[in-house]
């Protein structure tokens, strides 16, 4: 699934092609993409709005219309692209929206989890989310205060969305082990120093996935270098990059999780 890095890359690169165009039409192809409002409304709601923005909220990829939001998660295999030329829907195409210069954008979701709202109330959508972990409001104090509040192991605590907006399965390994945490340690047991490390290398970490276009891995998200930068995940059986131990894979939270056996010991 796209992360922050990745999914901030997607808003960047589509921006200068939506930005200024108006929406002729829509084609949706699959109703269960679209989650809100109902097929009908939507195309009637979607035609003639001018794009005036592209952004993200946490994995969300939020395009500002005139007069609602059009908010898009990719979850697992979803991909946007602006095509141009006569169209031909490919086969996992399950949204073309049809834009003013000629051009359509496509939301192609070969798993068919990625859904779509169009609204004028986001916050219904977007309001319980965390804050951004690269907005000012996200502090060291912040953190800690927030990890000490709650006792919960560390890795499925900073999965979770409604605590910090847009960390994910790969991100949130890489920060564990630059900050030496272990991610079964529980929350309410980090030290002040602790939380400060772990903010400082979850901001690191985000900027420079960022930098290098996110992280391609799979056949769903391509264009990223940051897989050949990572320390720990994906690298069961490698030294680590710090100690030369063995990087090990465990399971946490049923996720797939890789560590550092040395260096994010758990006491």
């Amino acid at each position: 699934m796209p992360e922050l890095p990745e999914v901030e890359t997607i808003a960047r690169a589509l921006a200068p092609d939506l930005i200024g165009n108006a929406i002729v039409d829509a084609n949706l192809r699959w109703a269960r993409t679209l989650a809100l409002p109902s097929p009908q409304k939507f195309r009637a709601q979607i035609r003639g709005q001018k794009i005036g923005g592209v952004s993200r909220r946490a994995k969300y990829l939020i395009i500002q219309l005139k007069d609602y939001k059009l908010i898009i998660h990719l979850r697992m295999s979803g991909d946007l692209a602006i095509r141009a030329g006569t169209i031909q829907p490919e086969k996992h195409d399950r949204l073309i929206i049809h834009l003013s210069n000629g051009t359509f954008l496509a939301f192609n979701d070969t798993r068919k989890f990625g859904r779509v709202w169009l609204t004028d109330q986001p916050e219904k959508i977007l309001g319980k989310l965390g804050p951004e972990p690269l907005e000012k409001d996200f502090t060291a104090q912040w953190l800690f205060e927030n990890l000490r509040a709650r006792k919960r192991q560390l890795k499925p605590l900073l999965l979770d969305q409604t605590f910090i907006a847009g960390l994910g399965n790969i991100y949130t390994d890489e920060c564990l082990h630059i900050a030496k945490l272990h991610p079964l340690k529980l929350s309410n047991t980090v030290t002040k120093e602790e939380a400060a490390s772990l903010h400082k290398a979850i901001r690191a970490v985000l900027k420079e996935g960022i930098k290098r276009n996110g992280a391609s891995i799979d056949w769903v998200y391509r264009g990223g270098s940051y897989q050949n930068h990572f320390r720990v995940y994906d690298r069961e059986g490698e030294p680590c990059k710090v100690c030369k131990t063995e990087i090990i894979k465990l399971t946490v939270g049923q996720r797939g999780t890789h560590v550092c056996p040395r260096c994010q010991r758990l006491r």
